[in-house]
């Protein structure tokens, strides 16, 4: 039966997203026992999770058990619990159920979750795409969104039911958008009788001035354009006001729509709240420039919870990218202090930006080149595919890419859950 050193120093990572797992990776044959925690037992590749709502892929293709992908790694202990609060005097962390682990260096990766601006009361009406389980309930709406307009005999009813809305013009909601917009026109086609399922509207709500903000303006103008031109209302300049029961409103004018899902903007771990330190206003930890935190240099936060100022002054982006990085440089910076050596600032490498549009589009800012379309669509495939962790996943995602691009079909539309109930008596 294994058993891990307890005279080494002990290092505990929070998080098993890709700062967290790229952090016990990089450890791997350092002189430390590492535990992992995360309320998930999965490892999950978010930038794939809206294929999964969209019927494109299933849950196992872009989701390994920790346990599994760090089974070849003996310093490491995996434990499956929820972190409650961080003593970074005391050096501990406490899990639920008032459970402490002492730590000798710490790395917080706990990442983001939904943020309304405020208007909490929007997420029972406006799902986001953060966990598997957002994406199960997503797909489960969109699908039922079709089937409660065959049943429908009003034809307004049924154009609400048709209706979907994306709040939000980032590399997600333009996602979801194209895709949405496909199994509208592509794969439901002829098997519905009462209603057509092309008459669907998909609208990509955008408060700013523009989508893809994080994109130069040619590919924004690009990506545009493909959307428009499959079908996708683009809606920039256009805040949402509120979202409701039946209808979500932009300015003064309401629109009757049934499906609405939130894209528009992330907020931090509230773990982060715990150490103590000062936070920007999305609740991100204001680190030092090695990454960790202001009085504890053996605390390091990575990731989405991590606000580190750019040259430019502008923090980095919350994107695996910058987490994977983050992760490497500061277990790189941990075997420093554990041999006596400073650490060094972290330098983040910009290796660019990229969106799938739809079908053989999509656009990519690689700093050095910048295109669209299909060659840009392929190297969004290849980047994807090598980032996803295990061969199974690589190989059965591949097959469903391929599958999905000849025939136009979707293999995962199940609607999952309890039986729907009945839609309400409108008067």
């Amino acid at each position: 039966m294994p058993h891990q050193d307890a005279s080494l120093p002990h290092v505990v990572i929070i998080g098993g997203g890709f700062g967290g797992l790229f952090a016990a990776r990089a450890l791997r044959g350092a002189p430390v026992r590492i535990t992992l925690i995360d309320r998930q037992n999965h490892h999950l590749f978010q930038p794939l999770l809206y294929q999964v709502a969209t019927a494109v892929l299933s849950p196992g293709d872009i989701a390994s058990p920790i346990r599994w992908i760090l089974r070849g790694q003996p310093n490491v202990r995996v434990l499956l619990a929820e972190v409650t609060d961080i003593d970074p005097t005391g050096r501990t962390v406490t899990l639920e159920g008032r459970e402490t682990l002492a730590y000798d260096q710490l790395i917080v990766a706990a990442g983001a979750t939904h943020s309304y601006f405020g208007h909490e009361a929007w997420a029972a009406h406006a799902p986001g795409l953060k966990t598997l389980d957002d994406a199960l309930e997503l797909r489960r709406r969109v699908l039922l969104a079709f089937e409660r307009a065959e049943r429908e005999t009003d034809p307004g009813r049924q154009r609400q039911w048709l209706t979907f809305a994306i709040v939000g013009g980032g590399p997600t909601g333009v996602e979801l958008a194209g895709s949405l917009i496909e199994i509208a026109r592509q794969t439901l086609r002829r098997e519905f009788r009462m209603i057509d399922p092309e008459s669907a509207r998909v609208l990509l709500i955008e408060a700013g001035p523009s989508i893809l903000a994080s994109f130069p303006e040619s590919l924004r103008e690009r990506g545009r354009r493909s959307l428009r031109r499959l079908g996708v209302e683009v809606w920039e300049r256009a805040a949402v006001t509120d979202i409701g029961d039946g209808f979500v409103q932009v300015g003064a004018d309401p629109i009757p729509v049934e499906t609405v899902i939130w894209a528009a903007g992330v907020a931090a771990s509230p773990l982060g709240r715990a150490l103590g330190v000062p936070l920007d206003r999305a609740g991100r930890v204001v680190v030092a420039p090695d990454l960790s935190i202001p009085g504890h240099p053996e605390v390091f936060v990575i990731g989405d919870l991590a606000h580190c100022p750019q040259p430019s002054g502008t923090p980095l982006p919350g994107v695996a990218q910058v987490a994977m990085q983050g992760a490497t440089w500061t277990a790189a910076n941990i075997r420093r202090r554990l041999a006596g050596q400073p650490t060094t600032p972290f330098r983040y490498r910009d290796l660019g930006n990229m969106a799938t549009i739809g079908r053989a589009s999509a656009v990519a800012d690689l700093g050095w080149a910048r295109f669209s379309g299909f060659p840009a669509w392929l190297a969004w495939l290849f980047i994807h595919l090598v980032w996803l962790v295990g061969f199974r996943s690589k190989v059965s995602v591949l097959l469903q890419w391929a599958t999905s691009y000849v025939t136009f079909q979707r293999s995962v539309r199940l609607i999952t859950g309890p039986p729907p109930a009945p839609p309400p008596l409108r008067h």
